[in-house]
Parts: structure tokens; C-alpha cells; sequence
């Protein structure tokens, strides 16, 4: 059965730091480029980072360059998001999908940045 889990997210104080992470099952998870997206309130969803196949390129939201890192580890079909220096601005709903996005969206996990 084809499915994304999001989890890790939470509330943390400005300058705060969380480590996401994206379980994939139900496809070959090698054969994807995997993105982490974000959907503020109010706001639509947007691309935060790609990652390539294996990790050769990546590619981020111009906001988040210096602070957030994507990383993928295949043998456990998990794509990861280390966000440091948060923002509140970066408070919204964390998803992960394909770069296309290709796959139904799973339930996403909560970032809340506020002190």
C-alpha cells in the first residue's frame, strides 16, 4: 500500500532546531526524487527542498538556504528534513512527496516556531 508518514514535527522557540522525517512504502522509493513541501495557514503549499535519487543534488526555497538540510537514507526509505535557526515564519504543516508531486499526500506533520 502506497503511503508517506510525516513526523517529528512540534513547537519550538525561535532559533529552535527538529529533525522531520518521511517514511515512504508502496513504491520503489530509489527510483524518486523526494521533496519536503510546507503549507502555511492561509497560505498554498510550497516546495521547501529536493533532493536527487541518491542524494548527488539538492535544491532549496531560497528562505531556508543556511538552515535547512534534506537528506535521504534509501535503505530505510526515509527522506529527512533538519531544520535549524527556525523561524516563525516556517510555522506550517510539513508534507513529503516526490519533486512532481506524484503521490497522494499523507497527513503531514506540524511546525509550530513561536516563544
Amino acid at each position: 500500500q502506497l503511503q508517506l508518514v510525516e513526523s517529528g514535527g512540534g513547537l519550538v522557540q525561535p532559533g529552535g532546531s527538529l529533525r522531520l522525517s518521511c517514511v515512504a512504502s508502496g513504491f520503489t522509493f530509489t527510483s524518486y526524487r523526494m521533496s519536503w513541501y510546507r503549507q502555511a495557514p492561509g497560505k498554498g503549499r510550497e516546495l521547501v527542498a529536493t533532493i536527487t535519487r541518491y542524494g548527488v543534488d539538492i535544491d532549496y526555497l531560497d528562505s531556508v538556504k543556511g538552515r535547512f538540510t534534506i537528506s535521504r537514507a534509501n535503505a530505510k526509505n526515509t527522506v529527512y528534513l533538519q531544520a535549524n535557526s527556525l523561524k516563525p515564519e516556517d510555522t506550517a504543516v510539513y508534507y513529503c512527496n516526490t519533486d512532481s508531486p506524484t503521490f497522494p499526500w499523507g497527513q503531514g506533520t506540524q511546525v509550530t516556531v513561536s516563544s
